[in-house]
């Protein structure tokens, strides 16, 4: 079986280990990407590692600092 390409927001807020709150709190800020599916709004697997790594960076930039 492979992995799912779109998580709901519940599936990503788990794996991202927050809440769904701040999950949609992430997205209405546009900062993790989401798509919408006729009523549905799912995040693409690969935008939580884009959003992991971005996170990384920002942390790493601030420590140089």
């Amino acid at each position: 079986m492979t992995d799912p390409m779109l998580l709901t927001p519940v599936e990503a807020a788990t794996a991202l280990g927050i809440g769904r709150s701040k999950l949609y709190e992430l997205m209405q800020d546009g900062i993790l990407e989401s798509v919408h599916i006729g009523s549905c709004r799912r995040i693409p697997a690969d935008a939580l590692n884009t959003l992991i790594n971005r996170l990384r960076g920002a942390e790493a930039d601030a420590a140089a600092s």
